[in-house]
């Protein structure tokens, strides 16, 4: 079909898209609509499972909060910072859930690994707490040193409020640093599940010799 023909069979109005899709393929041309090109791969952490041998048994439940945080970590992008002044993020990669949101799935679940405590959940759930813990995520992106290789860097400034009282017991940082094998993405994950696994276990030891 000639391009005159298929411009008179076409109707008077079509969604710009349609219409160029049609016209590219009357003439035989590759056309890249959107939605196309290679996706994102998805990355996520583990949850911490080994823990000191001393840690107390609790009779307490605890309701960890969604993470409070800055915007450009409340994200699925990866976040990475070259200088101290920006913060940029690497391409085609992703986390499987929002930094926060993961973060706080993973201290739910590091709590219940350590087989201590009664129950442990999310704040949106029904689940009576006799305390609360607040968490600021403060710092969740790779940072690179000045030969270029990166290092996972971590921090959790982390308050346990007494229900229903709403008193704050006790207050603790958490931050690490993991230097990654090299800069392949892969090895840069490996340093962040290192880094996080390292806050996630001093949050959750903290928390259970803190409330009495």
């Amino acid at each position: 079909m000639s391009m005159t023909a298929l411009r008179r069979s076409l109707p008077r109005v079509l969604p710009p898209v349609l219409a160029l899709a049609l016209a590219a393929a009357a003439a035989g041309c590759t056309l890249a609509l959107p939605g196309q090109g290679v996706p994102p791969k998805l990355f996520t952490l583990s949850p911490k499972s080994t823990y000191s041998s001393d840690l107390p048994t609790v009779g307490w439940q605890l309701v960890v909060e969604l993470p409070v945080t800055a915007e450009s970590l409340n994200t699925l992008r990866i976040a990475l910072r070259q200088d101290p002044l920006s913060l940029e993020y690497y391409k085609n990669a992703r986390w499987t859930e929002r930094a926060p949101v993961m973060v706080q799935t993973l201290l739910v679940e590091s709590f219940e690994n350590t087989g201590k405590i009664v129950a442990v959940a999310r704040k949106a759930t029904d689940l009576r707490a006799d305390y609360v813990l607040k968490i600021d995520l403060r710092e969740f992106q790779a940072e690179y040193d000045p030969a270029g290789t990166p290092s996972a860097h971590v921090r959790l400034n982390a308050k346990l409020v007494k229900m229903p009282q709403r008193t704050i017991i006790a207050s603790h940082k958490a931050e690490r640093r993991v230097r990654a094998e090299g800069s392949d993405m892969n090895q840069v994950i490996y340093a962040f599940d290192g880094a996080l696994g390292g806050t996630l276990k001093s949050v959750v030891e903290w928390a259970l010799r803190a409330a009495k």
